[in-house]
């Protein structure tokens, strides 16, 4: 008896072709399109791990500790309002200004985050008040007297926003800024268009949260084996030593 063919086997086994090649297709181009769309942040990069200086460091950022072009880069984007960033102030950054005055740059960049409802207010005054050749003493009032402006009574974060822009307004009296001045320029488009910037540039070099600190294009990774002053002091040293 001749071989018969199931007309509706056959017609099955070509559509169980057509749709796993379908399904191959679209794995593929999903693939491929993610390694486009995730791969867009390494643009920037030196090699695998660096990031490029016009992305931490453009034109214009401001410093804590200037030292040249030649000397080690310390960046931290920060976010004012944070308790990390606040600990971490006290802790760290102070130490290293003291430390290594005259042999690093220090620049702070901003990335006040969403869940700190006064971080962009406290970023506008730091920035208003570097539009005036003082953003290190804003800097420092900022973090110095975090308890009057970032923290409600009780515990948690403020966002008592009158409260803070009047310690603002305070801390540019106490540094001598034309009160003024500094009152429009916090409000200006110029300073929000700096903050922005300085957000977009933490996101493409991989900022997920603060604070965040990277020596000369490479992020630091803390551990828990020693304390985060004494790794910094490590690697700043071995930068220096190069």
């Amino acid at each position: 008896m001749p071989k018969t063919t199931n007309p509706v086997a056959k017609r099955s086994g070509a559509s169980t072709n057509i749709i796993l090649t379908a399904i191959v297709l679209v794995v593929a181009v999903a693939v491929i399109g993610g390694v486009m769309y995730f791969g867009g942040g390494d643009t920037q990069r030196n090699g695998s791990d660096r990031v490029a200086s016009s992305v931490l460091n453009p034109e214009g950022s401001n410093k804590v500790l200037d030292a040249g072009p030649d000397a080690p880069t310390l960046v931290e984007f920060a976010d004012y309002q944070c308790p990390g960033c606040h600990s971490y102030y006290n802790t760290l950054n102070t130490k290293i200004e003291k430390e290594y005055e005259g042999k690093i740059n220090f620049v702070v960049r901003n990335f006040p985050l969403d869940m700190h409802p006064l971080a962009e207010p406290a970023a506008r005054a730091a920035e208003a008040a570097a539009m005036q050749g003082e953003f290190t003493a804003m800097y420092h009032k900022l973090f110095d007297n975090y308890s009057s402006w970032a923290v409600r009574e009780g515990q948690g974060v403020s966002d008592d926003k009158q409260r803070a822009t009047e310690q603002f307004t305070t801390f540019a009296e106490q540094i001598g800024l034309d009160v003024e001045k500094f009152r429009q320029d916090m409000n200006s488009d110029q300073v929000g268009q700096r903050i922005q910037r300085d957000r977009q540039d933490g996101a493409e070099a991989g900022v997920g949260g603060t604070p965040t600190y990277f020596l000369n294009g490479e992020q630091i990774q803390f551990d828990k084996g020693s304390s985060p002053a004494e790794q910094l002091r490590e690697k700043l040293d071995g930068a220096l030593a190069k």
